[in-house]
């Protein structure tokens, strides 16, 4: 009989992309002015720090409804982030290959959250 496999925070694909780049993020961050590190920097971390902390939450919770519900919330946190790095470019804190590298893997998210919660909604049953 061959031995359980357990699922680790590391095998989830969203985590592993979701943390990788919101360290390249910080480091495009911290390079900013202080103006635009108080205003828009400080708010385009806090969302991408956001989506790997609440998938993170949300492995470790023990309900499929709590896990669900901070899978959802890392989603939005997806969304936010989105228009954060619109705002970034728009108003000069990105340049272009750095707003196409954030949104290229913003984008691979939304897919990758959803198969998550499927996943829970079908194989848990509390």
């Amino acid at each position: 009989m061959e031995p359980k496999k357990y699922l680790k925070l590391n095998d989830i694909e969203a985590y592993k992309i979701s943390y990788t780049f919101s360290n390249y993020v910080w480091e495009v961050v911290i390079k900013l002015d202080l103006f635009s590190k108080k205003t828009v920097g400080e708010q385009f971390t806090r969302s991408i720090d956001s989506i790997s902390a609440n998938i993170e939450e949300g492995f470790r919770r023990y309900s499929k409804k709590d896990k669900i519900r901070f899978f959802r919330i890392s989603l939005g946190s997806v969304f936010e982030s989105l228009d954060w790095n619109q705002k970034s470019l728009t108003r000069n804190l990105l340049n272009v290959d750095q707003y196409n590298f954030i949104f290229n893997e913003l984008q691979k998210l939304p897919k990758s959250i959803n198969s998550l919660i499927s996943f829970n909604n079908n194989k848990l049953q509390i």
